[in-house]
């Protein structure tokens, strides 16, 4: 389990990734700060703890695997990438601009650390499925993480992923449900009713957990729980807060595709303890 002092150290990362995501953002003047916050730790105890990877051999045929199936939260990958080394923490203020290769969603053809070209809502776990099918029949011991929006659950493609990943006993296969209850056009209820999350992901022969997708000690127990469950994949279903971190942000489905302004972006990052 996570010490103290590894606690502390991903709490300063993710303070560094969210700051990272205001400048991004702001500097861009488009982007999807609410999700990319709500992520960020998640993504942050992954790459900093459990993740098998290795940023100066990004094509390492032992990596694991991670899918950001809801691909519109890309800037917090691309925060926690540029932290771990991938690229040079100045490129991430090119985010969205023409020839970067920090496109809106990713690009797994321009940029070391991408597994996967995403943002069609709802394929990206489909491809995380292919990426540990592929694992059992060469039969390397990689595992495949990937990480899905609660919006994005609305999509057909979703639960035919659901239901692939259980016949084919996908055991080294493990998802992140970001539930933030909303999507771009409100609450999730009231788009499309989901409820209840567990017990359908249950029913489709997956093996369930419920934490506080913002609790770094909830996050690396699910994490470790999921390597002991054996022939049917995990799905971690992690309640989170969108725009975590920046007061006005939180529970503000404005902010799911709205850049911040000067003067909130100036906001945002003086509660981030920095400055613009």
């Amino acid at each position: 389990m996570l010490t103290d002092e590894e606690i502390k150290f991903l709490e300063e990362k993710a303070l560094a990734v969210r700051r990272h995501i205001i400048r991004m953002i702001y500097t861009a003047q488009s982007g999807h700060p609410g999700g990319s916050l709500s992520a960020t730790d998640i993504l942050v105890t992954l790459y900093f703890k459990y993740l098998k990877h290795r940023w100066a051999e990004p094509n390492w045929s032992e990596r694991d695997r991670f899918v950001l199936s809801k691909g519109h939260g890309v800037p917090a990958l691309y925060a926690v990438l540029a932290e771990c080394g991938y690229f040079p923490k100045e490129e991430l203020l090119t985010l969205r601009k023409i020839n970067s290769r920090l496109q809106g969603h990713p690009d797994a053809r321009k940029l070391p650390g991408i597994e996967a070209s995403t943002g069609s809502l709802g394929q990206g776990l489909s491809v995380a499925c292919g990426m540990a099918l592929a694992g059992k029949i060469d039969k390397k011991d990689y595992r495949v993480y990937a990480l899905i929006g609660d919006g994005e659950s609305e999509s057909g493609q979703i639960w035919e992923a659901a239901m692939t990943a259980h016949h084919y006993k996908l055991d080294n296969l493990t998802v992140f449900l970001d539930r933030n209850n909303l999507q771009i056009d409100g609450c999730t209820e009231n788009i499309m009713c989901l409820e209840p999350l567990s017990t359908k992901w249950e029913a489709a022969g997956w093996h369930v957990l419920e934490i506080n997708g913002h609790n770094y000690r909830e996050i690396g127990y699910a994490i470790e729980e999921s390597w002991t469950v054996k022939e049917k994949p995990t799905m971690i279903i992690a309640k989170t807060i969108k725009g975590k971190g920046v007061s006005f942000m939180e529970n503000n489905v404005s902010f799911h595709g709205k850049p911040p302004t000067k003067e909130e972006a100036e906001r945002a990052m003086k509660e981030l303890g920095d400055t613009l």
